[in-house]
């Protein structure tokens, strides 16, 4: 598969879509901004919350794990998805994924958790612009206004029929990709869902007022 042949090169998954995407920003008049953000690290964390080995995790990561469905906590680079009851996805900056892991692995111990780096499983795709949750809604069925899916919301859920994980970018939390989505997704459906986003951005090209008319 592609995206098999690019990372053996030291590719990410969406490499070939760069140029794509800074055009469908362009066709959009700044609307829209589309970009891989790739490599960045992605450990995916089960224990139990109300034992010692969050308290270590918190601990070692600086900020506790989220205990509410669907949010997310945030410090020092790194951020926690609360993906389920007992299990969490920990991010980080790309070149940090043996240090994340081996953080996290320190800190769980010998307790009842388990702990694997999945950086490989999923690349992630910034969906960013003031009309970016518009374009998001063509193809997912959450309600994306900023009111029910604000800042410090993530989920589980589907794009145009991709299983990914969608989370809000909070443009104040030093994320440094701006306001809008990042959109998680498996690295074999990184190329259908980047054709999928490019399609339904081809809507909402800018036509800007011709000079010439009176």
């Amino acid at each position: 598969m592609a995206d098999t042949a690019d990372r053996r090169h030291g590719l990410s998954p969406l490499a070939r879509y760069a140029e794509r995407f800074a055009a469908a920003g362009r066709a959009s008049g700044g609307a829209l901004r589309l970009a891989e953000l790739p490599f960045l690290a992605q450990v995916d964390v089960r224990l139990d919350p109300t034992g010692p080995a969050a308290e270590s995790v918190a601990l070692a990561l600086g900020f506790p794990l989220p205990r509410v469905p669907n949010t997310l906590t945030r410090g020092a680079g790194s951020t926690a998805l609360w993906l389920g009851p007992d299990e969490w996805l920990v991010t980080g900056p790309a070149g940090t994924r043996t240090d994340l892991e081996a953080r996290l692995r320190e800190a769980v111990a010998d307790a009842h958790a388990c702990v694997v780096d999945v950086s490989a499983q999923r690349t992630t795709l910034l969906v960013g612009g003031a009309r970016a949750a518009e374009l998001l809604a063509h193809g997912c069925s959450l309600d994306l206004h900023p009111g029910i899916f604000g800042a410090g919301r993530c989920a589980q859920t589907t794009l145009a029929r991709a299983q990914v994980v969608l989370v809000r970018d909070d443009p104040g939390a030093g994320s440094g990709s701006g306001p809008g989505f990042r959109v998680l997704v498996r690295s074999s459906f990184a190329g259908y869902l980047a054709d999928w986003l490019l399609d339904a951005a081809s809507e909402f090209t800018w036509n800007p007022p011709d000079s010439t008319r009176t």
